[in-house]
C-alpha cells in the first residue's frame, strides 16, 4: 500500500438488506476514497452466523452494484479470516495485553445484580485480570475460558472525530471486554480492529451507533502497536415525521427503490444531500459530488428523510435522461409484467412522449404498456366518452387517417377537418380518440400519440370501437 494513500471501507453485516442508512455510509466512504484517489474496500462482517444469510450478502452486493458504488478490493468475508484473528489473540495472550477469564455466566449475572443494587454501572470486575502481586484463582476444571482484552485503567481514550469533533472517554468507563468467546470465536469489536489494521484503513466512516465501540477499538489498536485510523461518525437518518427511520419511511432494501421505479442517479443525489451539503446545490452529478465531497460539511445533527424531495429529484432525472436508457429500463419492466416490449412502437419514441410527466419508471412503463397491448377502457369511461356523436366523428377521422401522410402536421389537420365537419371542439374529438386508442382520457398531445402509435395500430383500434 502506498504511503499516505486514503483507504476507506464499507463493512455491512449480512443480517438484512442494504437499506438507506447503510447506502449513505457506503456512498460517503466511496466518495471520500474517490475524491482523494484512494481505495474503497468492501468487507462483509458475517461473524453472526445465526443471522447472516447468503441472500442478505447478495442483496448487499446487488444494492452496491445498482448504486454504482464499485469497490476496489474485496469483498472480504470475516468468516474466512478466523485463523488470522486467532493468531492475533495468541500474540496478545503472550504479550499480556489479553488474558483468559473463567467467570461463568451465573457469576456474571450475580455480579451485575449486586452492582445494580448498589446503583453502580454494570461491568466486569477484573477478577481474572493478571496484575503484579495478584494471586489468581485456580482455573476450574472442564471450563473453557473466554479471552478478555486488558484495557488500560488510567487516562482517557480521545480522538478528533471528523464529524462530531473532539471526543474523550475515561478508561475507567471501560471494562475488560471479551475478544474471544469460550468456543474460540472472536467477537465483533476485535474482528473489526484486526481487519482495519490488516487492510490499512485510514478513515473509518460509519454510523454514530458505533461511537461507543470506538474507544474500545482504539485501545486494542494501540495495544497491537497499530496505526489508529481517523473516525467519522455519521448521524442517524430520521423519517419524514421526525422519528427513527423505519420500513415505512424508507429503511427498506435499496433494491426496493429500483422496484418502485427510481433511477439510481436520483437516489445517489438524494443520499448525498442527507447530512452533507455543497452550498445551496441541490442537483449535481456523481462526478460533481466526488469533486466536492469532504467530511467538513457533514452536519453532526440528524438528517431527515423527505420522500417528496426524493420523488421530485427522480422526476427531474427522468426528464433529463437519455431516451435509449429509459427505453431499456422500461423494456425490462414490461418484460417482467409479461408484456412484449416489441409488440408496440419503438419505446424510445413512447418514452420521449411521456418522460416529462412521469414521476418514476413504473409510471413510464404503465404508459408504454398501453402502446404494446390491446387496451380495454373501463365500461364507464366508454359510456362517458364514446357517445354516438363521438363515434360518428371517429369514423370520419379514421377515413382521413387511412389517406393522410403519417406525421404530426397531417394528423393534426385530419383532426381539425373532422372537428369542422361535425361542428365539434378539440376535446370532443381528442378525448374520445384517446379513449379509443389507449383506453384513457388523458395523454400527451394527441397528434404526437397518434403519430407514435402508428397508422396500422390506430386504424385497428379505432375499428374496434366503430
Amino acid at each position: 500500500m502506498a504511503a499516505n494513500q486514503v483507504r476507506t471501507r464499507f463493512a455491512p453485516s449480512p443480517t438484512g438488506y442494504l437499506h438507506i442508512g447503510g447506502a449513505r455510509t457506503a456512498l460517503f466512504s466511496w466518495a471520500y476514497a474517490r475524491r482523494h484517489g484512494g481505495s474503497f474496500i468492501l468487507r462483509i462482517e458475517d461473524t453472526d452466523v445465526a443471522r447472516s444469510t447468503p441472500e442478505a450478502v447478495q442483496a448487499i452486493l446487488d444494492g452496491m452494484k445498482w448504486l454504482g458504488l464499485e469497490h476496489d478490493e474485496g469483498p472480504f468475508y470475516q468468516m474466512q479470516r478466523m485463523d488470522r484473528y486467532k493468531e492475533v489473540i495468541r500474540q496478545m495472550l503472550a504479550a499480556g495485553t489479553a488474558y483468559h477469564c473463567y467467570t461463568s455466566k451465573e457469576e456474571l449475572d450475580a455480579l451485575r445484580a449486586e452492582q445494580e443494587a448498589r446503583k453502580e454501572k454494570p461491568r466486569y470486575d477484573g477478577r481474572w485480570r493478571p496484575e503484579a502481586g495478584k494471586t489468581l484463582p485456580t482455573p476450574p476444571a472442564g471450563v473453557q475460558p473466554v479471552v478478555r482484552f486488558k484495557n488500560p485503567t488510567t487516562g482517557v481514550v480521545a480522538w478528533d472525530d471528523l464529524v462530531k469533533g473532539r471526543i474523550e472517554i475515561a478508561n475507567t468507563e471501560l471494562d475488560d471486554f471479551i475478544i474471544a468467546r469460550a468456543d474460540g470465536t472472536p467477537t465483533y469489536n476485535f474482528c473489526v480492529v484486526v481487519d482495519d489494521w490488516d487492510m490499512g484503513i485510514t478513515q473509518v466512516i460509519r454510523g454514530d451507533d458505533h461511537v461507543n465501540n470506538t474507544p474500545r477499538q482504539i485501545n486494542v489498536l494501540q495495544a497491537l502497536g497499530a496505526t489508529v485510523p481517523q473516525y467519522a461518525h455519521l448521524s442517524m437518518i430520521l423519517g419524514d415525521d421526525g422519528t427513527k427511520l423505519s420500513k415505512r419511511h424508507g429503511a427498506v432494501s435499496v433494491m426496493q427503490y429500483d422496484d418502485e421505479g427510481y433511477l439510481p442517479e436520483a437516489v445517489i443525489n438524494y443520499l448525498a444531500r442527507l447530512g452533507w451539503s455543497h452550498g445551496d446545490d441541490e442537483i449535481f452529478s456523481r462526478q460533481q459530488f466526488v469533486e466536492w465531497f469532504d467530511l467538513d460539511h457533514i452536519t453532526p445533527s440528524a438528517a431527515q428523510f423527505n420522500t417528496e424531495k426524493l420523488n421530485w429529484l427522480n422526476a427531474h432525472y427522468i426528464k433529463q435522461a437519455d431516451n435509449a436508457y429509459l427505453a431499456a429500463e422500461v423494456a425490462s419492466r414490461l418484460a417482467r409484467r409479461g408484456v412484449n416490449p416489441e409488440a408496440g412502437p419503438a419505446l424510445e419514441a413512447v418514452v420521449a412522449l411521456y418522460k416529462d410527466r412521469a414521476g418514476n419508471l413504473n409510471e413510464l412503463a404503465d404508459a408504454a404498456e398501453l402502446f404494446c397491448v390491446e387496451v380495454h377502457a373501463a365500461p364507464e369511461v366508454i359510456g362517458q366518452h364514446l357517445t354516438e356523436t363521438a363515434r360518428a366523428a371517429l369514423a370520419s377521422l379514421r377515413a382521413r387517417f387511412e389517406a393522410a401522410n403519417w406525421d404530426k402536421a397531417a394528423i393534426n389537420q385530419a383532426i381539425k377537418d373532422t372537428m369542422a365537419e361535425h361542428g365539434l371542439k378539440m376535446p370532443q374529438v381528442a378525448i374520445p380518440l384517446r379513449v379509443a386508442l389507449l383506453g384513457v382520457p388523458q395523454t400527451p398531445s394527441i397528434d404526437a400519440v397518434v403519430e407514435v402509435l402508428g397508422r396500422e395500430r390506430v386504424l385497428s383500434r379505432l375499428a374496434h370501437h366503430l
